[in-house]
């Protein structure tokens, strides 16, 4: 069933006049609300602010926008913003990640949708456009497509925008780079660089979701074969950590001497790219950067090479290359094309080069992003409070960092130490 709601219209489902949304089908929400009410029963941080904000409703009279992938977990992120007064809409961060049925769930939730699985780039873009129609006070962006809209072609609603926070690498460095160059138009938060963010969701979350995502779409074995990571940041060093715990030997490359160092330290090879094209088995890239493997190392694979991308955008595998030296290319099963060499290799790559953890999964597990979008959640209420802060990239402040942190330890039902007066004191002297 195909009902797309134009964003200029209401929608009617029992007796309630929902808000203007552009989907796919509203039909899918029962299923959509049972992912929700599965990955609420583990996200105890979010669930306690929620009832934070349904007593202090610090966004009352705010519209917030939130582009994101949009699956259950971001759902609830959405509900618990709008259980603190605000009006929200969402668009998609990634067309492959989306969740129809969780769409769907949200707008029954009284929350603008503007998405569906599979949107075509013009889709996209469209759907990005039409949630920025909501005007927003503030924003929460996955990869800087939504301030790079706002900064481009939607310069008009400037003035309106307060501040916003952006969740992941790729999005920060693109924020940092219309700020050196004093494009940034209004203050954003680099959540992605809290503690409480990259140490768990970068490192525990990406490195669960993407051999996750890995093993449900090829259903092959690890054990024994050669992994081969590019990019040795935080969600590098998780995808290494799981593949090595998988039974793979692994490979690292990087361009950064201290991490190639530390991977080496951490017992993994350390190679060139094009050193480590001939042996690894699968290929999986990690950078934040474009055409990170190109046609030279495609040259050189062995014949069955998988090839996965757990960067936000999908330019970390140069598709045009591989299209290039292949005589012919086919969807062998969902979420996997083969391509075949003139020789007869055949390289397969996974989810259309897209963030395979999500466009091939369902994300990082809801105990890590309950920790991430409580961060997220916790800095738009900071922007409320905060109203001269200066137009830029900023940290999230420590006590919000340590809030987070110490509320998941209670939720865990665990509990640490603090320090005596005597021990701050001793800390903070220099003659003793």
């Amino acid at each position: 069933m195909d009902i797309r709601l134009n964003f200029d219209e209401k929608f009617c489902v029992g007796g309630m006049f929902l808000r203007e949304s552009n989907i796919r089908d509203i039909t899918l929400a029962p299923n959509g609300q049972r992912k929700i009410e599965w990955v609420k029963q583990f996200m105890p941080v979010l669930s306690s602010l929620k009832q934070e904000f349904s007593v202090q409703k610090p966004f009352a009279g705010k519209k917030l926008v939130l582009c994101l992938h949009l699956e259950a977990k971001t759902a609830y992120l959405a509900i618990t913003l709008q259980a603190g007064g605000a009006k929200v809409a969402v668009c998609a961060s990634n067309p492959l990640s989306t969740q129809d049925d969780v769409v769907a769930a949200l707008v029954e939730n009284g929350i603008s949708a503007y998405a569906w699985h599979g949107a075509t780039d013009e889709e996209y873009k469209m759907h990005i456009n039409q949630a920025l129609d909501f005007k927003p006070d503030l924003i929460i962006d996955d990869g800087g497509d939504l301030v790079s809209t706002l900064h481009t072609t939607r310069r008009e609603l400037l003035g309106q925008v307060q501040g916003g926070a952006e969740e992941t690498t790729t999005g920060i460095l693109r924020l940092k780079a219309m700020s050196q160059e004093g494009k940034l138009c209004f203050p954003m938060i680099a959540v992605n660089d809290a503690r409480s963010k990259y140490l768990f969701d970068n490192r525990y979350g990406t490195g669960q979701s993407v051999w996750d995502a890995i093993l449900r779409t090829t259903n092959l074995v690890v054990a024994g074969k050669t992994v081969c990571i590019i990019g040795y940041g935080w969600c590098g060093k998780g995808v290494a950590l799981r593949a090595k715990a998988l039974g793979a030997k692994v490979i690292i490359c990087e361009i950064d001497p201290v991490k190639a160092n530390e991977a080496w330290m951490d017992g993994h090879d350390v190679k060139k790219l094009k050193d480590a094209a001939p042996y690894a088995d699968y290929f999986i890239t990690v950078t934040g950067n474009k055409n990170v493997i190109r046609e030279e190392h495609m040259l050189l694979m062995k014949n069955g090479a998988i090839l996965a991308n757990a960067g936000h955008f999908d330019v970390e595998i140069c598709k045009p290359d591989l299209a290039k030296i292949s005589v012919s290319q086919k969807t062998v099963k969902p979420n996997i094309e083969e391509f075949i060499l003139p020789d007869g290799r055949h390289i397969y790559l996974l989810a259309e080069g897209r963030l395979v953890n999500l466009a091939a999964g369902d994300g990082h597990p809801a105990e890590v992003m309950d920790m991430s979008f409580a961060l997220q959640a916790l800095a738009l209420e900071y922007l409320v409070h905060n109203k001269d802060l200066k137009n830029g990239v900023h940290n999230v402040p420590a006590e919000i960092d340590n809030k987070v942190a110490l509320m998941k330890l209670h939720a865990l039902g665990l509990d640490i130490d603090s320090l005596t007066e005597e021990q701050v004191q001793y800390l903070a002297a220099w003659q003793e």
